[in-house]
Formats: structure tokens, C-alpha cells, sequence
């Protein structure tokens, strides 16, 4: 029976942690892929209290290693049920059962798709949603990043050091991204930017791989790119719907919670990017880890 199980490794998720076992519970942080969240493909952090310059990558070992220093358990394995059983819960992963007091959903958000027929097909083919995990298999290659937000714009900025030449598609007219980076990007004589655009279309080569995209503007003009990879960065979806039979989502997904991190279920609390909140960003996340772990504390200790 642990204390707390803590659902994701994000920042969110490993602050938790480091507070819990501050305290002196048992806790258990399941991940189901990498920890580090969706930090690990920032390449330069530069808005985090104290560090002026750190990847993502490196940020995210830190705050594993603290946890686990500290006594925290970190087991990959995917939740994918939660049970409420008398005065405690269940949690149902893929590989196993855990019971535990009480409960920090740190679950993050995933990738948004473009929702393309062959797109989960050219997945590791051509088609990547991480620049700083895929991009060095670009090197001197054509590709394409498609989005206009932040990571977007980081993951075309990553690409124009390591790819010949890099497409940046974005339906819009206007980036939702910092000003900084695009201007950064404008100055990147291998980067061209086609707004008003959407990709409509994957086309492969005889190997099975991606060889070119379809380009659709708003006049209904196609146009092809021969790229040998798609970068894709339009946004996340919260990875929720495991744990709706417990905890209020709202339509969007998210979980319903106030900067008090509360869930409407008792005993369940929730941190990171998977909350109702309006701004989602590393700092906000470790801010949640913290208080949800402080509220989870406070209600072990009143049990």
C-alpha cells in the first residue's frame, strides 16, 4: 500500500514526488513512456527561475534523479484504470495492480494528430512529433515542420542546425509563438515559412517511407514538397479519458480543478497540463506539483 501514486514523470509529476517523500510517504510515480514529459524536447530552456540556459533533457534528469535520491519509486508502466475501493484505490496499469491512499494525476498532454490515413503508418518512416529526438536522422535532409505555436517554432529552429532545409506550414496567417523565435527563425537563410497552409496529404516512396506532402492554401491551391520527414507540433490532447469514470473532465478533456489542484473525487488531485488552467507552462507545472503534493500531505495526515 503506498501513500500516493503519482500518474506521470512530467515536471508536475517528479516535483510531486520530491514533496511527498520530503514528508516521508511512500510514493510511486508510474510513467508510461520517458520521464520528462514533453520538457525533454525543448532544447534550451530560458524562462525557469535560477537556470538561465538547460535543456529540457537535462532538467528532467535532475528532477529524476532528486526523486529517486529521496526515495521515490518510478515504475514504467501505463495507468490505465482507477479503481475506488472502501478507503483506498487501485490503480490498473498495463503490467500490474497498485493500491495506494491517495492519488496525483500528472498525466500531461500528448500530440495532437493531423489525423492523416497513412500518418500513424510513417510513424519513425518520416513522420516524428519530436525534433530533438528524431531530428539527427535528418542530417542534410529536406524536412517540414507543421504548426505555428511555440514548440513549433523551436522544433523548426532545433531543424535549420541539422536538416538542408526546412518547411515551416502553418495555416495560419500569423504565428501564436513567441516573437523572439520567429524572428530568430526569419533569419535562418534554410528556413521558408508557408502560411495559410494545410497538409493534406503523405505520399511515400517505394521503401514505404515518406517522400513528399501535399500542401493545400486557403485558395484551394495544392502544391508539393519533397521533404524526407514531417515534423509534427500542433498542439496536445490531455491523457485523461482512463480516469473519467472517477474525475470530473471538462470538454476539452482536462481535468476540473481549481489552483488547489482538487479534484472532485477525495484523495485525488491533479497536476501539470492535464488542469483546467489557462497557463500551461514549466514553471506552472512544478507550482502544481507542489500543492497538489502539500494538499495530498494534508489529507494523509487527517486520515
Amino acid at each position: 500500500m503506498y501513500d500516493t501514486i503519482i500518474i506521470g514523470a512530467g515536471p508536475a509529476g517528479l516535483t510531486a514526488a520530491i514533496y511527498m517523500r520530503r514528508a516521508n510517504k511512500k510514493t510511486l510515480v508510474l510513467e508510461a513512456k520517458v520521464c520528462g514529459g514533453q520538457i525533454v524536447n525543448t532544447m534550451d530552456i530560458e524562462n525557469y527561475p535560477a537556470e538561465m540556459h538547460i535543456s529540457g533533457m537535462e532538467l528532467s534528469d535532475r528532477l529524476q534523479n532528486q526523486a529517486k535520491e529521496l526515495g521515490a519509486e518510478i515504475k514504467y508502466e501505463k495507468a490505465i484504470e482507477i479503481r475506488k475501493i472502501d478507503d483506498f484505490y487501485e490503480v490498473v496499469t498495463d503490467e500490474s495492480k497498485h493500491k495506494t491512499r491517495t492519488l496525483i494525476v500528472a498525466t500531461g498532454a500528448d500530440n495532437r494528430k493531423l489525423g492523416l490515413e497513412n500518418e500513424d503508418e510513417l510513424l519513425g518512416k518520416g513522420v516524428s512529433y519530436c525534433a530533438t529526438c528524431d531530428g539527427a536522422f535528418y542530417k542534410d535532409k529536406d524536412v517540414a515542420v507543421v504548426g505555428g505555436g511555440n514548440t513549433a517554432l523551436e522544433e523548426a529552429l532545433y531543424l535549420s542546425k541539422i536538416a538542408s532545409k526546412v518547411y515551416l506550414i502553418h495555416r495560419g496567417n500569423m504565428f501564436s509563438g513567441d516573437e523572439k523565435t520567429v524572428d530568430l527563425l526569419k533569419k535562418q537563410k534554410n528556413v521558408k515559412m508557408i502560411m495559410n497552409s494545410n497538409v493534406v496529404e503523405m505520399i511515400t516512396g517505394d521503401d514505404g517511407k515518406l517522400m513528399e506532402i501535399k500542401v493545400v492554401d486557403d485558395d484551394d491551391k495544392e502544391s508539393s514538397v519533397k521533404v524526407d520527414g514531417v515534423f509534427i507540433a500542433i498542439g496536445y490532447i490531455p491523457e485523461t479519458q482512463n480516469f473519467a469514470k472517477l474525475i470530473k473532465l471538462n470538454r476539452a478533456g482536462y481535468v476540473k480543478a481549481d489552483e488547489d489542484c482538487e479534484t472532485n473525487e477525495p484523495g485525488i488531485f491533479v497536476a501539470g497540463d492535464a488542469r483546467t488552467k489557462e497557463v500551461r507552462q514549466l514553471v506552472t507545472a512544478t507550482s502544481d506539483g507542489a500543492i497538489a503534493a502539500t494538499k495530498a500531505i494534508k489529507y494523509l495526515n487527517n486520515l
